[in-house]
């Protein structure tokens, strides 16, 4: 299969930066306590849904899949990166981790009862982005639940914008775009968090996680 020149330029980036990233990442939820409340209410959610198996896709070094296995879910990582998904199955060996793409994954139709996709889509063209959400939706099982993380854009009038990614170009997206794109995939918003940024953050984006849900019955 040929990749996209986007994710294949992604991967070195990440596997490049792996060790760094891991580094200044570790124990990213200390300090947010929002984040793992929505993290928390996720778990709840999507435990209950299809067989309770959960994907934790764009999982980089495994810190985030290891919080969503504390809180007592069935859950794997997924990363484009070699060398992340082998920093994650060192630092959590109890744990499963597969290198694959998001665009591509092998998970059976209506496997998990939730998917996790934080921050992992910025660096997915916008063009390619409703192939990914479609991904997303397939595999997830009637009445599961997507929680997916990234930064707004500037305004409605910017539905999508380019910004300088420290490791690979990224897109942030403006929320009801966003929310517009996951409807279009058949995945219902059913709540959202929006955080603004803090006076000490790099950068001033508000931070955005929508929370979506597969119907629980498909429409015949």
């Amino acid at each position: 299969m040929v990749e996209h020149d986007a994710l294949q330029s992604t991967r070195a980036a990440y596997d490049a930066a792996a060790h760094t990233y891991a580094e200044l990442f570790r124990d990213a939820l200390r300090d947010r306590p929002l984040d793992r409340a929505v993290l928390s209410a996720f778990a709840e959610l999507a435990g209950a849904a299809g067989d309770g198996r959960v994907a934790d896709l764009g999982c980089g070094p495994g810190d985030i899949t290891a919080h969503l296995h504390e809180l007592g879910l069935a859950v794997f990582g997924v990363d484009a990166s070699p060398v992340m998904i082998e920093l994650a199955r060192r630092a959590y060996p109890a744990l499963r981790f597969e290198v694959g793409s998001m665009a591509a994954l092998d998970i059976d139709d209506g496997a998990l009862g939730g998917v996790l996709s934080r921050w992992s889509v910025i660096h997915t063209p916008p063009s390619e982005l409703p192939p990914v959400l479609a991904e997303f939706h397939r595999v997830l099982a009637p009445g599961g639940h997507l929680l997916i993380g990234f930064s707004a854009s500037d305004g409605p009038s910017h539905p999508s914008q380019v910004f300088d990614h420290a490791v690979a170009p990224a897109y942030r997206w403006w929320p009801d775009h966003f929310a517009a794109l996951l409807g279009e995939a058949g995945l219902e918003e059913v709540a959202r968090l929006v955080r603004e940024p803090r006076p000490t953050d790099r950068r001033q984006f508000q931070e955005v996680h929508l929370l979506a849900r597969k119907a629980p019955a498909e429409a015949a």
